[in-house]
This record gives C-alpha cells, structure tokens and sequence, in this order.
C-alpha cells in the first residue's frame, strides 16, 4: 500500500459528469462518487509515495477542465470491513 487520500473535488457548473468520467480515466483514481453538499465529487485516490500522490493531486485532478477547487484529506490508517 503506498499513499492514499480521499479528495473532494468543486466543479464549474455543469461539469460534474465530465470530471466523473475523466477521474475513472485516471488509473490512481481507486473510487469516485458524485455527491451533493458543499463538493461535487469524492475520489479515493492511491499512489505509490507522497510525491506521486501530490503530482496525482496537482498535475492531473486539478488541470481537469471544469475542476474549480479541491480539498485533500490524506488517509493516515484504514481498514476495510469484510
């Protein structure tokens, strides 16, 4: 397991099936929900370190066309029920 975070994503208005689609494109994009309440989008994200998670986050994520902010909450432990 190398680093993982959970981001909430804000779109243009609009955008929000774009950037869902675009996210699954991304192979280090493990989940991704589209919401409602302050964000538009939750991705489960998962990188092999934390440089290629924030190369992840602010080379890919954010350039998407229509992506307004994201807000990045790293996964510190987690588990999975079975």
């Amino acid at each position: 397991m190398g680093a993982q975070a959970i981001v909430m994503i804000n779109t243009d208005v609009g955008k929000e099936n774009d950037i869902f689609n675009e996210l699954l494109k991304i192979d280090e994009v493990k989940k991704v929900y589209m919401v409602y309440g302050i964000h538009d989008l939750v991705a489960f994200v998962e990188a092999e370190n934390m440089d290629k998670l924030r190369s992840l986050i602010t080379d890919k994520i954010r350039k998407l066309n229509g992506v307004k902010s994201t807000l990045t909450s790293i996964i510190v432990v987690g588990k999975e029920r079975s």
